[in-house]
């Protein structure tokens, strides 16, 4: 079993208010109440005196003020959050400022507790067993792979030209990015939000029936980077489209229902068809009670993700871009698909303007371009408009949510409700896998 403790790193910020709900340890002395701390000459400002940190251990409860969540997306908000573990505060420094940037709350914890809220944070807490305990095996593999398995991916970002002198900028966000503590608590590693929403007798079974089980790969014995996300559309993608150039045979592209039928959506014309159409699939589901499960009450504010559209003025677009991107292309004349995967999802879209055209990719970077906050995926079709008046509008119309690689939280669900069991429902979407129990 694995033992060693987890710090997720849950906020930061100039100042962090938080309650001590039981009799908690630091410095020799006993807290418990609200409290504040706060950045003062690069330490911890802590009731009248300054400290590297602080480090409250031994009591079982505490409350972080004012937890921004869905930092960047469309659903960010703040909320109150209780947590249960230790309780460090500790001045984070910016090594390309030199400077001290704020505060962050970090929470230590055993493993299967951090997964008791993960697995009701991600969802809900009222899912089925089966989806309950599968994600508690996706998200304990996710979690272990880069613990028992430590390995480089390499450069997360280069420039580039292509044979026709075309910029082309490739970026994307490797897991490792995190120097102060094991993972973060927001949707960058995995949401993690204490025990807030644990509210469900079936959290704890599915923690205690998989205790220590994880997927292992079948031609290594590795525990899984097991990914996961909301909708794949009806087709799951491989990692090496997202991140790293780096083949996983249990990352493969997965058609999203029982059958088998041959599909290339990299090409531009079966892709088009695939989007613009709504074909049977797991996750192609409108039913309310089987997506409470996997959506929160943030998410579900969101109603088309299996396909949904877009739509932007070519000036509202220009803007954007030049926004999100920090480039000024001038006015943005075209978007034109130039490499797609096996799920539709584009990773190098080449966009063009009046003053620069560049290739951008891979697919978060795409979304993150062509969004205030993110696009749901990268799999989208672009149609351009000219109205009465000369407005030229940009149509995007697009499948799925999230990144498309491993399990498809939306399609889990639907199985679970179908009468599927974990294993089963692990084994289509991680193909090439083997549980096992640490």
């Amino acid at each position: 079993m694995f033992t060693r403790q987890l710090s997720v790193g849950i906020m930061s910020a100039p100042t962090i208010s938080f309650v001590l709900e039981d009799d908690y340890t630091f410095s020799s002395r006993t807290y418990r109440g609200a409290y504040t701390a706060t950045l003062s000459e690069g330490k911890v400002l802590f009731e009248g005196q300054l400290y590297d940190e602080l480090c409250f251990v031994g009591g079982h409860r505490f409350t972080l003020k004012e937890v921004v969540i869905g930092v960047n997306f469309h659903w960010q908000r703040k909320e109150d959050q209780t947590f249960v573990g230790d309780l460090r505060v500790i001045a984070a420094f910016d090594h390309v400022l030199a400077a001290q940037t704020g505060l962050v709350a970090i929470n230590c914890l055993d493993v299967e507790d951090y997964l008791l809220s993960v697995i009701s944070s991600e969802m809900s807490a009222s899912s089925s067993l089966e989806l309950l305990k599968a994600h508690a095996v996706i998200s304990r593999s996710w979690l272990l792979h880069p613990i028992l398995n430590p390995h480089a991916h390499g450069k997360t970002e280069y420039h580039t030209l292509t044979a026709d002198g075309t910029e082309r900028l490739i970026k994307w966000y490797e897991r490792d990015a995190h120097t102060l503590f094991d993972v973060c608590a927001d949707d960058h590693c995995q949401r993690y939000q204490g025990i807030t929403r644990q509210t469900s007798d079936n959290v704890q079974r599915a923690i205690d029936l998989t205790r220590g089980e994880v997927l292992v790969a079948d031609d290594n014995g590795e525990v899984c980077d097991a990914r996961f996300y909301k909708s794949c559309g009806g087709m799951t993608e491989t990692f090496e489209n997202c991140w790293a150039d780096e083949h996983y045979p249990y990352l493969e592209a997965v058609r999203d229902n029982d059958e088998c039928e041959p599909l290339d959506l990299t090409q531009e014309a079966q892709a088009r068809q695939w989007i613009t159409t709504s074909p049977k699939s797991y996750c192609n589901t409108h039913d309310a009670r089987v997506l409470s499960q996997v959506l929160n009450n943030y998410d579900q504010e969101t109603h088309d993700f299996y396909r949904w559209q877009v739509s932007y003025t070519q000036q509202e677009l220009s803007e954007l871009v030049h926004q999100r991107s920090g480039i000024d292309f001038g006015t943005v004349t075209d978007l034109i698909p130039v490499r797609r995967g096996p799920s539709a999802r584009l990773y190098e879209l080449q966009i063009v303007g009046e003053k620069r055209t560049m290739i951008v990719g891979k697919e978060l970077e795409i979304r993150k371009w062509l969004s205030p906050s993110h696009l749901y995926s990268s799999a989208f079709v672009v149609d351009k408009t000219t109205d009465e008046q000369g407005t030229i509008s940009f149509h995007l119309r697009g499948a799925g949510w999230g990144h498309g690689v491993g399990l498809c939280q939306i399609g889990a669900a639907v199985m679970a409700d179908q009468g599927k069991s974990y294993e089963q429902i692990l084994m289509h979407y991680f193909p090439n896998t083997t549980l096992k129990r640490l």
